[in-house]
């Protein structure tokens, strides 16, 4: 437009002259008219030269903004669902709020990382919009996976102890963390169970078959080499119950010989739940044998016993012996990773959680035998943790064992009170002070530096009431001790100081253990930290109670531990007095 302007007025100017003047004035105006085209050229030039590097700057510094939207999308994926308009409006939302405040995202990254980080962001964080907080779990995440064991249990320890988390954020962190970082979680205290998956889905049973079935066939299964007489009795013992149940399903089946009364009895419950019961405890006794548990996991067992825990939520003494069994496979490490696999981890925590006694005492066992990053201990069947149940700084000073007596248990032996008693003197007790073991709840609480255990194992008055005929020698104290010093070996007893407690025959069995371990070199360590006993009614001279129930013996059949405590009978109990 400049070129067309000066060429019309150089014309008009040529018009108006004449004579050798204006000549010489055309001249001077064609001179700048070439000035002008030169000028209009170069200014063109320049303008669709800026226009270009601009269009190519814009397209250089556009950020692809789709793994941000791939972000929010997943952060939003465990949402309830909304009708189609609203999720239109979301996605929009979410895209406009990106492209605003994605500097400002980048920016606040940038410097929580360089904070946070203890090495250079990866590809994943550099590409995720997010706030703070949601960058922190992020990290915590990631520092899990760290290799420095330190930088590990204080990600999870912070993940445990933050409740603030959103919904979806436990929701992916279940996706991402591993098996590792689930037993940890596990095991801390007070832990939000959005941590944890849900078990996978178990897949269908063969048609005609049931949970009852499937625990039939693998007992069948498992071999018989290796075991002793009572996993043989109480292998045989539950497929003939199973037998005996399914006959009488098809139309009934009255046999009083052999078996008959067991089964007669179970008829006043429900038959299937009983014939469970039976097989539950052989797998007890199966779990124990370690060549036993890889061909149990290979089996399907771990999902079988899965199914049997969701079908028996009623019966808490199914879900223990099955917890029980689980905790017997944690002895060997070459399942963990398929007991996680199967979603037993998630179980384990939520029962963990409970305030019965015994189902956390059962759940933080089988836990402490998978948490191979902060327990080197391993805790065999018997032998039950009631303090620390969960992870703790604090460093365990001494270890306190409680050993029950003939009748006792782990956890019943040490319960304040019958509830009954208690809720006759309310006047003068107030009922939240009840507890069903007083060494977790007031010992843990008073002396936290200690680890207390408890100790368990099967004892009976007479032959009738013992659950497998082949085990009256396994009830002597001789047997007892051997056995239990095996296990408290295992659980890492006699490391550092112990105090002893125990009541009526758990004292002879300390007594008696104590005396094996000064003969056993490798036992030592055990006797040189004894460094208290505090004996409850224990019968140091024997009592007259057991000779009484010895003169009746045709009549009640006084079992093995019975009849070591008649009084003047000449036992290595007394020999260590």
């Amino acid at each position: 437009m400049m070129s067309v302007a000066a060429l019309r007025w150089i014309c008009c100017r040529r018009l108006s002259t004449a004579g050798p003047p204006g000549v010489k004035k055309v001249l001077q105006w064609k001179n700048l008219r070439k000035f002008a085209k030169v000028t209009g050229a170069v200014v063109l030039g320049g303008c669709l030269f800026i226009t270009y590097e601009v269009v190519a700057l814009d397209k250089a510094v556009t950020i692809d903004t789709s793994a941000v939207i791939q972000e929010k999308y997943k952060s939003y994926i465990y949402l309830k669902a909304t009708p189609s308009d609203e999720n239109e409006n979301l996605t929009a939302g979410i895209t406009n709020k990106a492209r605003k405040e994605l500097h400002k995202a980048a920016r606040w990254f940038v410097e929580i990382s360089s904070r946070l980080f203890f090495q250079s962001l990866d590809e994943h964080f550099c590409h995720v919009d997010a706030d703070p907080h949601e960058v922190a779990l992020w990290v915590l995440l990631k520092k899990t996976q760290s290799a420095n064991k330190a930088v590990r249990l204080l990600a999870v320890q912070e993940l445990a102890d933050n409740h603030h988390w959103h919904d979806y954020q436990y929701q992916t962190a279940a996706q991402v963390i591993d098996h590792r970082t689930t037993v940890g979680l596990a095991r801390s205290a007070c832990v939000d169970l959005r941590f944890f998956r849900h078990p996978p889905a178990l897949p269908d049973l063969e048609e005609g078959l049931s949970a009852e079935d499937g625990l039939r066939q693998l007992l069948a299964s498992l071999p018989l080499s290796e075991v002793d007489k009572c996993v043989q009795y109480f292998t045989s013992l539950a497929i003939r119950e199973s037998t005996q149940s399914l006959a009488a399903q098809r139309g009934g089946l009255w046999c009083f010989g052999g078996n008959g009364l067991p089964y007669a009895q179970s008829l006043s419950t429900v038959p299937s739940e009983k014939v469970e019961s039976f097989c539950l405890q052989a797998l007890v006794q199966h779990s124990k044998v370690q060549s036993h548990c890889d061909h149990i996991v290979a089996s399907g067992g771990l999902q079988l016993l899965q199914r049997v825990y969701q079908l028996r939520k009623d019966s808490p003494k199914i879900q223990r012996n099955i917890v029980r069994i689980i905790g017997n496979l944690t002895l060997n490490e070459g399942v963990h990773q398929a007991i996680a696999q199967s979603g037993w981890v998630s179980v384990l925590a939520e029962m963990m959680q409970s305030p019965h006694v015994m189902h956390a005492s059962h759940a933080a066992r089988a836990l402490a035998n998978l948490d191979r990053e902060t327990v080197k201990e391993k805790y065999a069947d018997g032998i039950y943790i009631l303090h620390p149940q969960t992870r703790d700084d604090q460093p365990i000073k001494a270890d306190v064992l409680f050993i029950h007596g003939i009748l006792g248990a782990a956890f019943k032996t040490w319960r304040q009170k019958d509830r009954s008693l208690l809720e006759e003197e309310k006047e003068s007790e107030s009922k939240d002070d009840y507890t069903d073991c007083w060494p977790k709840s007031w010992l843990a609480a008073d002396c936290p530096n200690l680890r207390v255990l408890s100790v368990e194992y099967d004892s009976h008055l007479s032959d009738w009431m013992s659950k497998c005929p082949a085990e009256n020698q396994r009830m002597s104290l001789a047997y007892r001790s051997q056995e239990l010093l095996k296990k408290l070996k295992l659980a890492g007893v006699g490391e550092r100081p112990v105090v002893w407690v125990a009541h009526s025959m758990g004292g002879l069995l300390v007594k008696k253990m104590l005396l094996d371990a000064s003969q056993d070199p490798d036992m030592h360590g055990l006797l040189k930290n004894t460094k208290g006993i505090m004996f409850y009614s224990v019968p140091h001279y024997g009592t007259f109670m057991a000779e009484y129930s010895v003169n009746v013996r045709y009549l009640l059949f006084p079992s093995i531990e019975v009849r070591e405590l008649c009084k003047g009978e000449e036992t290595t109990t007394s020999k260590a007095k």
